[in-house]
């Protein structure tokens, strides 16, 4: 099992905040720290000090910190050209020592792409594949040879498929509660796939659907790493854990929504061995307060040593 650090800064939060959250993950052994991607905070509140470029923000923490894994939980396939996004992900694997994972989805936000300005098409699970195609087949593309793709939505003519990342693969992860193409996608392209925010049943419903997609393509559904991504809240006490819910401007009855994980670091322990066993390999604690790093640091060093390996 492998545990990491999940997060939202576009809800309010800046590089210094993620850098805290990163160097926590690190310091008490958590295996990595993820971001989502987005330029838009969602709930009401101060949006100060505005968004952070989850690729930006990555290249920063790949030169401050050493051990832990980095990457996107999950970019949105409308926001940059495939081709160029394989070369910002191989500079950051080059410039962490191969420390990233790619996170890749259809982009759902419609708000956030008329804010930016950002195309938001319609058939965007077409444009994920080609997505899909492209990034990988430009990194497995042999040096010294070159890709070329034709596609409805993207063509590449003798790209030269450069710089290679130091991983082989570099992971890739594909996630959603899609019932068809999601699990197809993920059986075809990834190294991971990913459900969040859903209680354990659908959780193992999911994780049925993707193994048997993984055998209508003849892949051993072994190799392809099964996680959950969960909001998380710990505490010592009932204070704690309601100080906590309240500072992400919710009750306790609204975040205590069966799927959530919220409790004692015991309690919530109790509900990760639950989930492996229903077959999750990885679990991403997402934290909603960066500013709160004292509950980063108490999943590290309160939650971790309890937790199934």
């Amino acid at each position: 099992m492998e545990y990491c650090l999940f997060t939202e800064p576009q809800e309010g939060f800046s590089y210094d905040d993620q850098l805290a959250f990163a160097r926590s993950a690190e310091q008490h052994g958590l295996d990595g720290f993820f971001r989502s991607d987005h330029y838009l905070r969602m709930a009401d509140g101060d949006p100060l000090p505005g968004p952070t470029d989850a690729w930006t923000t990555l290249a920063g923490l790949a030169r401050e910190t050493s051990r832990i894994r980095l990457g996107t939980l999950v970019s949105s396939v409308t926001y940059r050209v495939p081709a160029i996004l394989a070369i910002q992900v191989a500079q950051v694997d080059a410039m962490s020592g191969g420390r990233v994972e790619l996170g890749l989805g259809t982009g759902w936000f419609a708000r956030e792409h008329a804010a930016y300005g950002i195309p938001f098409p319609d058939k965007r699970f077409d444009l994920l594949e080609e997505q899909l195609q492209i990034v990988t087949g430009l990194w497995s593309t042999p040096v010294g040879e070159t890709f070329s793709f034709d596609g409805a939505h993207h063509r590449l003519d003798a790209a030269p498929a450069l710089p290679k990342p130091v991983q082989t693969p570099v992971p890739v992860i594909v996630g959603g509660g899609g019932p068809k193409r999601t699990p197809l996608l993920a059986a075809r392209y990834a190294t991971e796939f990913n459900i969040g925010f859903v209680t354990e049943d659908v959780v193992a419903e999911k994780f049925d659907g993707v193994r048997r997609a993984c055998d209508t393509i003849g892949r051993d559904p072994g190799s392809l790493k099964l996680s959950v991504a969960l909001p998380t809240i710990i505490g010592t006490d009932d204070a704690e854990i309601e100080r906590r819910v309240a500072a992400i401007g919710q009750t306790r009855a609204q975040f205590d929504n069966g799927a959530n994980l919220i409790g004692t670091p015991a309690e919530v322990a109790e509900r990760v061995e639950r989930l492996a066993a229903r077959g999750a390999q990885r679990v991403y604690f997402q934290l909603l307060d960066l500013r709160d790093v004292d509950h980063a640091d108490q999943v590290g060093a309160e939650l971790l040593p309890l937790l199934p390996r």
